[in-house]
């Protein structure tokens, strides 16, 4: 099975409240159902969502507005600083030309099979982003977006006034280019091999605009990330029931939509795995119940809605089941160190670490 690739959800910070103020709730709602995930309940949140999930929030929010040319209205409001310690990482160096060579050394920490480059022709320099999943149906969208990003990087070292030489697209060139130009205060050049800002090379070595950032290290990245996105099949999945158990619903549907594989194909590709949705599911729920127990001091019957079990006895039977405790027992002594099973399916330490998630309680 090929590879999916994924990127942190981060990539979608402020556009369901967007989506939302000015497009209508339904937009929103289309648009979650297309990923897979309420993503404004994981806004933020450090996950790793499948690029097709953003492909398909994006086009499905589009759909929705009646507007084909989202992409480019959303550009605007894609900053680089949105995005965590990476974004604070990026924006953390001394100079511009720094700057730009921090985000492609933190790139493996943002996402996997995307590209970036920069290079210098001439008196020019190219900042370039190629997405995964780049020609897919709505990536023209993704494309607008990801421009609005590299830009956000130049603007936080340039001069207000500042504009680019050019933008170039990777998507095919639309009937209507006035927008573009209008929205980008610069030529758009379409049918390009990525995403590319061009710039005078002198403006390399400027300082950034605001100069009090705290300092972030590429280390202080990698522990936010939890060592990069995935990239092994068991680890995606993890990520999207992690992902998926923030919003309160978890269900291997949902994980195989947002992954655009069927349901049949996650099945028999963790099958080889040596697992099942189940298991992972149901190892991850106990562990995320454990953590609800320990440092949250609300009640049990709190703690049970939270993971989404239809009722407290059905929560403590099934956490009893996982841990030998009671939610009571295990909270009185919290402390104490416990073993978690499956008796279907064991499950790694390691992967617990990587995933405190919980699945659909059984009713």
């Amino acid at each position: 099975m090929a590879e999916i690739p994924v990127i942190s959800n981060q990539i979608l910070h402020g556009l369901p409240a967007f989506l939302r103020h000015e497009i209508g709730e339904r937009a929103l709602m289309q648009a979650n159902r297309a990923a897979g995930f309420d993503l404004e309940l994981i806004e933020d949140r450090n996950c790793f969502i499948p690029h097709a999930a953003v492909i398909g929030f994006v086009a499905a929010a589009a759909r929705a507005a009646g507007e084909p040319n989202l992409g480019v209205l959303l550009a605007p409001m894609m900053n680089v600083a949105n995005y965590g310690s990476f974004g604070r990482y990026v924006l953390g160096a001394d100079t511009l030309g720094r700057s730009i060579e921090r985000s492609i050394t933190a790139l493996c920490y943002h996402s996997t099979d995307d590209r970036m480059s920069v290079a210098i022709v001439g008196g020019e320099v190219r900042y370039s982003y190629r997405f995964a999943l780049a020609g897919r149906t709505g990536y023209d969208i993704v494309a607008c977006a990801a421009a609005g990003v590299l830009l956000s990087v130049f603007r936080a070292y340039l001069p207000i006034d500042w504009r680019p030489l050019r933008v170039e697209l990777d998507t095919d060139k639309p009937r209507q280019t006035e927008l573009f130009d209008d929205v980008f205060q610069c030529p758009v050049l379409f049918n390009a091999p990525a995403v590319t800002i061009v710039m005078e090379r002198r403006h390399l070595s400027a300082a950034p605009r605001r100069v009090s950032r705290p300092i972030v290290t590429i280390e202080d990245v990698a522990r936010d990330r939890r060592g990069g996105a995935p990239r092994d099949l068991l680890g995606v999945v993890l990520e999207q029931i992690r992902a998926q158990v923030l919003t309160g619903s978890v269900s291997i549907d949902g994980a195989a939509q947002s992954m655009d594989i069927s349901v049949r194909t996650l099945q028999r590709e963790l099958n080889r795995a040596g697992t099942d949705f189940r298991s992972l599911a149901n190892a991850a729920r106990i562990q995320r119940a454990t953590e609800l127990l320990r440092h949250d001091s609300g009640s049990i019957t709190r703690v049970s809605a939270e993971l989404g079990y239809s009722s407290p006895a059905n929560f403590a039977r099934a956490f009893r089941k996982g841990t030998g405790r009671g939610p009571s027992e295990f909270r009185l002594r919290g402390d104490s160190p416990i073993s978690i099973t499956d008796d279907h399916q064991s499950v790694g330490q390691d992967a617990l670490v990587l995933a405190p998630l919980v699945a659909p309680p059984e009713r």
